[in-house]
């Protein structure tokens, strides 16, 4: 996750809100899929993958710019070089995929191929004014005249191309041969290219062949990851219909011939990739229009193939449009509101957030060349230490079935590689940015019931592997620092590590990861029946107290914040250092704390926030920083004084730790303000990039009104943001709903008064799994002032120390 913008003024919530409410709307019942726009958080850094696919599906179509292109387009109005046909969304760093993009030509001047495009820098063309984004379609026009239309199935993808009946050529002088003007007419003979590459630039080294009678063209490229190590290789198998060939060929660089139909590339050391492809020149279609055809595989081009003739079988484009927006509406059915009087725009929100949650992970099943299995097999886990706080609790309220399929590859990427990923993308290992944070996620899901043909006892032993077996490349699997964890119960600054490489930096990130990570593995443990170590991991969880130095200050421009006691980095001897509080926040080196050599003591975040994670024993933090009321203060203070990005996925959970305190009002009251001012629906309307829809499902699960405590069976109640919310239950069928009473569409009654749960009062702030599993009505009576609802000491969420609350025999 790479930051893109810093946190907004508080003005900016009445701003936004009076312009959301200029569509108020008194509809109760639409359809979803009609709300979801793919094109929010496009623009400013989101890196939202806006284009054509099914859900978790592996083939992903969209147009490619030469911008901010990590999910392939973005709205910044840059030039497209190409329609590619696998992306990841939402990702920071480099770009990921975009594997052997095609490029459309109308003709080329005076008929010459090689006055055609062939390299991304000569080809690269403008907009035009129209860019359509919904579930399983994506469309926008060019500046030659042609439109691009495409859809999709799981392993394929297929392009609508309509080209003007009188072309001219849509270069500007310095693209332009002398013997063709910019806005010459040029002959109707398209030209259809794909180029051996991919959006990061990558490639290592690939072959093409085309085929002279039909225009098919397969091949297979190697590349690297986006963000990991190794390589992977990937197939395609590229089919044309609508008009006659004329000829084909294979292009290098700039220049392109029909006397040859194959060619093969490597890497030369001294180039950047070379630009290498074929392509087919047909003659002038009957209707203006062409279809491409792009199956994909990562075991063969033959697989690619059948992939594309099974699932696309009569290039019927309406037919697979229309397959792919009822497998979206299905999707998405399983939820439905009331919302009478809301704004259209918070269902916007709503959806859009949903829909990006159902992006990744990606279903690679049968596509994995790596191992023989008959289990799923998933990737683009993008990254774990993005989605274990909401992606995947989202999943399981709403698509069981595809969180037992992600929950059994990861058990099987153990079984063969050895480790849990933390991280993986394109079949390859990714980096590790905190914890073994998979953990969290197979814990997660152990509690809620995501079981069928779930092999428990191995996944604890890819828990046990993660917490014992120090692995000697910790940066992309497992965990570092094995002896100090042990020895000295926490991570040191400067450690010594022998059994194992990494970066040897986030000492305080990680020990409160590991902290947690530790608390999972006893969760699991108790479950399973392995008593002895559910205590020693249970003890382990709370070495974050390890570095939690009580006399530690922090100043802000020279003012003292009033509020002692933070983590700071220890070294090996027991010493102190020291990271200021505040570095690392967007008040101070916001951009310092990430993935390099010289990252410092935390990652993504600063001190300030990581003192507040401690999910496992929220009970034993707050009493540790002062007692419920200076913990509510200084949980206001890193909302309100600019410490708080809610753009990294750390600063989900402090917007409902005020559940802890005994005050979920005010948990209520920062949900509101986040949403809209932070996530709207406008083309930068979420903060941050989304990495792989965990933004999309902070809002979805806020808005729902059941945030959850990841890696325990805890949902913190606030009132959803419709009249009512209800959940069809994939594993049993039953339907559990959220009612409020009292509903106030202009958000100022937003407090509960009082709750009853299947028509008996509630009191507990907080709900588990079974509500979703059984289902039943939870009423909430809403009013315009706080009230003691949810303030008692037994109806705060549970905390593993047996401090004031007896809902704790959860964990005891």
């Amino acid at each position: 996750m790479k930051p893109n913008s810093f946190p907004v003024l508080l003005f900016w919530l009445e701003s936004a809100f009076l312009a959301l409410t200029q569509n108020a709307t008194s509809n109760t019942t639409l359809d979803g899929y009609s709300f979801v726009n793919p094109l929010i958080g496009t623009a400013n850094g989101g890196h939202v993958f806006p284009g054509a696919t099914l859900p978790f599906g592996m083939a992903k179509a969209v147009a490619d710019c030469d911008g901010d292109k990590e999910g392939g387009f973005a709205s910044d109005g840059s030039d497209i070089t190409g329609f590619s046909h696998m992306h990841d969304s939402g990702t920071g760093g480099s770009p990921s995929l975009g594997l052997f993009p095609i490029f459309p030509q109308a003709g080329c001047p005076e008929g010459d191929i090689d006055n055609c495009k062939f390299s991304q820098d000569d080809r690269a063309i403008g907009r035009g004014s129209s860019v359509v984004a919904r579930p399983g379609y994506f469309s926008l026009d060019l500046a030659s005249g042609i439109t691009g239309e495409m859809t999709v199935t799981n392993h394929t993808a297929l392009y609508r191309f309509t080209f003007p009946s009188n072309p001219t050529n849509p270069y500007n002088a310095s693209k332009s041969t002398s013997a063709s003007a910019p806005g010459a007419p040029i002959p109707l003979n398209p030209v259809m290219l794909l180029e051996l590459t991919d959006l990061p630039l990558s490639r290592i080294n690939g072959s093409i062949n085309v085929d002279t009678s039909t225009g098919r063209m397969t091949g297979n490229g190697t590349f690297s990851p986006s963000f990991g190590i190794g390589s992977y290789v990937a197939h395609f198998c590229a089919d044309w219909s609508g008009a006659s060939i004329q000829d084909t060929g294979v292009f290098v660089d700039v220049r392109a011939t029909n006397a040859t139909q194959n060619v093969q590339v490597v890497n030369d050391g001294i180039d950047t990739v070379l630009p290498a492809g074929g392509f087919v020149r047909f003659q002038a279609p009957d209707n203006s229009q062409l279809l491409a055809r792009v199956g994909m595989s990562f075991i063969s081009s033959d697989q690619a193939c059948s992939n594309a003739q099974n699932e696309i079988p009569d290039f019927d484009f309406n037919k697979t449009l229309s397959a792919a927006e009822s497998v979206w509406r299905e999707k998405l059915g399983v939820v439905s509101l009331d919302a009478g009087g809301v704004d259209d725009s918070f269902q916007e929100i709503f959806w859009s957030g949903v829909y990006r949650a159902m992006i990744s992970p990606q279903d690679y099943t049968g596509e994995n060349p790596l191992w023989e299995s008959s289990e799923p097999y998933y990737d683009s886990f993008y990254c774990i230490w993005d989605s274990f706080r909401s992606i995947h609790q989202l999943i399981t309220i709403l698509d069981p079935v595809s969180q037992t399929g992600m929950v059994r590859a990861l058990i099987d990427i153990y079984r063969h590689e050895g480790k849990l990923p933390d991280c993986r993308m394109s079949l390859c290992k990714g980096f590790t940015q905190g914890g073994s944070n998979a953990d969290v996620v197979l814990t997660d899901s152990y509690l809620k019931n995501i079981s069928d043909g779930v092999d428990w006892a191995t996944a604890y032993e890819g828990l046990l592997s993660n917490a014992e077996d120090e692995p000697p490349n910790w940066s992309v699997e497992g965990r570092g620092g094995q002896m100090s964890w042990d020895g000295l119960n926490y991570i040191p600054a400067e450690d010594l590590d022998v059994l194992g490489v990494g970066p040897h930096t986030r000492s305080i990130s990680r020990t409160i990861e590991y902290s947690y990570n530790d608390f999972c593995v006893a969760e699991m443990a108790k479950g399973l029946g392995h008593v002895d170590d559910y205590q020693k991991y249970l003890t382990k969880s709370g070495n974050w107290v390890n570095l939690f130095k009580p006399d530690q200050t922090s100043s802000l421009n020279g003012t003292d914040t009033g509020f002692t006691g933070f983590l700071q980095p220890k070294f090996l001897n027991g010493t102190w250092g020291f990271q200021d509080p505040a570095f690392c926040s967007p008040l101070l080196n916001f951009t310092s704390c990430y993935l390099n050599p010289d990252g410092h003591e935390t990652y993504e975040g600063s001190s300030w926030l990581y003192t507040f994670f401690v999910p496992q024993d929220m009970a034993s933090l707050i009493e540790t920083l002062g007692g419920p009321d200076t913990f509510v203060k200084r949980l206001d203070y890193l909302h309100e004084s600019g410490l708080l990005y809610i753009g990294d996925e750390q600063a989900f959970l402090p917007v409902y730790q005020y559940h802890h305190a005994g005050r979920p009002a005010k948990s209520a009251e920062r949900i509101h303000f986040y949403i809209p001012s932070q996530f709207n629906t406008t083309l930068e309307g979420i903060a941050g990039n989304d990495d792989s829809g965990a933004m999309g499902s902070f809002v979805a699960l806020s808005m729902m009104g059941t945030f959850p405590n990841p890696g325990q069976d805890v949902y913190y109640i606030t009132p959803p943001f419709f009249p009512s919310i209800s959940v069809k239950s994939g594993q049993t069928g039953n339907t559990a709903t959220i009612r409020n009473v009292n509903f106030d569409p202009s958000y100022k009654d937003i407090y509960i008064q009082s709750a009853t749960l299947n028509g008996a009062n509630y009191t507990k702030n907080w709900l588990s799994h079974s509500f979703f599993l059984e289902g039943g009505t939870l009423e909430l009576t809403l009013g315009s002032t706080e009230s003691t609802w949810g303030q008692g000491d037994v109806d705060l969420p549970p905390s593993t120390s047996p401090t004031g609350n007896s809902s704790m025999a959860m964990f005891v």
